[in-house]
């Protein structure tokens, strides 16, 4: 099983979840980090640490974020691996809860 980082990061991108992955299975693009899931571990450490509730277990997604973890697979091989925690865009909070941000997804390929 792997962890999932969902649409609520989109535009937040805070970094805390980094910090605590024991693996560096993170990748960070443009305005969202992903998980690989090849390189979870199911440590579960991220999870409690994201600020904005992004992170989900693969078999808890909550309705709606499912295709998440097909983004999180097809963009980490595309992004490069974050290990340390950076500062939040500056509007991050304003971006917190914000629901139905998919199309803000900036994939870097534009």
């Amino acid at each position: 099983m792997t962890f999932v980082v969902t649409e609520a990061c989109i535009k937040c991108k805070y970094t805390d979840c980094v910090e605590v992955c024991p693996v560096d299975c993170f990748h960070e693009g443009p305005n969202f980090l992903v998980i690989d899931p090849e390189e979870c571990i199911d440590c579960t450490l991220c999870e409690p640490e994201c600020p904005v509730d992004a992170i989900f277990p693969e078999d808890d997604l909550p309705v709606g974020q499912e295709k998440f973890l097909e983004i999180n697979a097809e963009l980490s091989p595309k992004w490069p691996v974050i290990t340390a925690m950076i500062d939040p865009p500056e509007d991050a909070d304003e971006w917190a809860q914000v629901e139905d941000k998919i199309d803000l997804l900036d994939r870097g390929d534009e």
